[in-house]
């Protein structure tokens, strides 16, 4: 018996091929995952691709140990090349390949348009692409990266009912965030809005529920992460959590004994997105999580592990004298508020 689809997945999948990435007749597209990854979304992805008339290749390997830098032992010179030349490279695989060699080879090019799409469960990946009023979705979320880089130079507060609060200078922006991904370069998945701090300026106290450092997983303890510029401190979490997540951030801060500093923090909002607690990317898009991103970044050389990432729930969020978000729901300004508001989840 022929397993079923469900109708949300394969509108998920027509979402990103044909929407996002407006994928053409006779472009080559990599799909990239690894052993985790759940091969309906894998089937419903490559379908779509060829429906459009374009040439999908699922490249499957061994779940790599590191993200960004540190993978390069593990990936093969066949995935390499294939990267290399693909118009575009849907990479599903989780730790992602953003910031590795492999990745950086294929930007330079500048022929790929490159999705960190980076989930394994196809539920996450119909819940983000296919539950959802997508455009509507994409315009509030243009709108919103249009805000922060229009803020550049002002201050910004967030805080959260754990005990979070933090003050920081934006800085621009450092990914644009496009409608239609039609030119080479990197992009993420929708329903979340990165702003960039000025490194120097993060002061205060952060709480985060949950951590992407080795793996992914909500925190049975959280823990607390004092900022002055830098990460000064850590303090809670259970035993085995602090001990990964101290060794994760020396790996990527390149600074010895050194914690390094933060690198983005986001303002998740998509209407459909549940706390999975391991998954990593839709859990940083439900609505008022905050996902806050330590380390060097993969934008600057020597980026290494491509930083730990830990999340802040429930956060009320400042932009000077603007509130975006209150416990997080947003109470933002028109016109981002219309925007925001016409967003719609689908179940149909």
């Amino acid at each position: 018996m022929a397993a079923m689809t469900s109708p949300r997945l394969l509108r998920g999948a027509d979402n990103l091929v044909v929407e996002s990435f407006a994928v053409a007749p006779g472009e080559s597209v990599l799909i990239s995952a690894d052993y985790r990854t759940e091969t309906a979304v894998l089937d419903a992805v490559a379908g779509s691709v060829a429906r459009v008339g374009a040439k999908p290749m699922i490249a499957l390997a061994p779940t790599l140990p590191y993200q960004g830098g540190l993978s390069d032992p593990y990936v093969g010179d066949a995935f390499r090349a294939a990267a290399a030349e693909s118009d575009v490279w849907f990479d599903f695989c989780f730790p992602y390949h953003a910031g590795s060699g492999t990745h950086a080879a294929a930007m330079k090019r500048q022929r790929t348009r490159y999705c960190l799409i980076s989930l394994s469960a196809a539920d996450t990946f119909e819940r983000l692409y296919g539950c959802v009023d997508y455009p509507a979705m994409v315009d509030f979320n243009v709108a919103l990266a249009s805000f922060f880089a229009e803020a550049e130079g002002e201050t910004a507060r967030f805080t959260c009912p754990r005990g979070t609060d933090v003050r920081l200078t934006l800085d621009k922006m450092k990914l644009a965030r496009k409608g239609v991904c039609k030119d080479p370069g990197m992009y993420t998945v929708p329903g979340t809005q990165s702003f960039y701090p000025v490194m120097e300026s993060v002061t205060g106290r952060i709480v985060i529920q949950a951590l992407f450092d080795e793996n992914y997983r909500a925190l049975r303890e959280p823990i607390t992460i004092e900022a002055e510029g830098g990460i000064r401190s850590l303090t809670g979490g259970g035993a085995d959590d602090r001990v990964s997540f101290e060794r994760a951030l020396r790996r990527a801060s390149g600074e010895g004994d050194g914690f390094g500093s933060f690198i983005h923090f986001t303002a998740g909002f998509h209407p459909a997105a549940l706390f999975t607690r391991n998954q990593f990317i839709e859990d940083i898009r439900v609505p008022g999580s905050n996902a806050i991103g330590m380390g060097l970044p993969w934008w600057e050389p020597g980026g290494g592990e491509n930083h730990p990432d830990g999340i802040v729930l429930d956060q009320s969020l400042w932009v000077g004298d603007t509130q975006l978000l209150d416990g997080g729901r947003f109470v933002g300004p028109e016109p981002l508020r219309g925007l925001h508001d016409a967003m719609s989840r689908r179940l149909d």
